[in-house]
């Protein structure tokens, strides 16, 4: 069954291994400019993206001195992204997780920046995610969540995807006591698939954990 029979299924696994089975890249293989700034003033220490995917995001942190775990539930993911570090040389920097973040339970494991990109689970799962991932933040440490908000291009999505998507005002709600707010907001930016640019919104939540 394909996602176009059952739009529910790019939630799962199994869609995302069928796409990264390609030869072909499925993303830019750029970090993500909201990454970019967030971490631009921060020392490098330990990170961790979730739903790392190809690893963009991984090496981008990795070249500037990050000690980085890339989190994704895809196999096939994860063996591009360890190639691409491979090649990048920063393979000595990275380690993988294979996880669902739906699941993840970071134990007694903490990380000085915690980050997760277009990472869009079924309406109502963030409720749980986002905890996950707070818990997962160091004292003193950050918490960085960009996704697709409603509005621009996305504003014309339907179905489960749309109802996966988030303002960031909301998320920001889902944060447990102990974190600072140091930005929600949403962030234009530019796309450009061959038709000409059209604008989206990014949904950015950036909060540090204070105690």
């Amino acid at each position: 069954m394909s996602d176009d029979d059952d739009p529910s299924a790019v939630f799962e696994p199994a869609s995302w291994e069928e796409r990264y089975a390609g030869d072909g890249r499925v993303w830019a293989g750029s970090a993500n400019p909201q990454l970019e700034a967030a971490a631009a003033d921060l020392t490098p220490g330990t990170a961790l993206d979730m739903g790392c995917g190809e690893g963009g995001d991984v090496l981008w942190l990795a070249a500037r001195g990050w000690q980085v775990t890339g989190a994704d539930f895809s196999a096939n993911g994860l063996a591009r992204a360890a190639r691409a570090a491979e090649a990048a040389g920063v393979a000595e920097r990275v380690e993988w997780m294979r996880v669902d973040a739906r699941d993840f339970d970071p134990g007694e494991r903490r990380w000085d920046l915690v980050t997760s990109h277009y990472l869009h689970p079924a309406a109502g799962r963030m409720a749980e995610v986002l905890p996950r991932l707070a818990a997962a933040v160091v004292p003193g440490g950050h918490l960085l969540v960009v996704g697709h908000a409603p509005t621009g291009e996305h504003r014309h999505a339907d179905g489960p995807q749309r109802r996966a998507m988030f303002f960031a005002a909301d998320i920001a709600r889902l944060l447990p006591p102990g974190f600072e707010v140091l930005a929600a907001e949403e962030r234009a930016r530019i796309l450009d698939h061959g038709a000409g640019p059209q604008h989206a919104d990014d949904a950015v939540l950036f909060a540090r954990r204070t105690g």
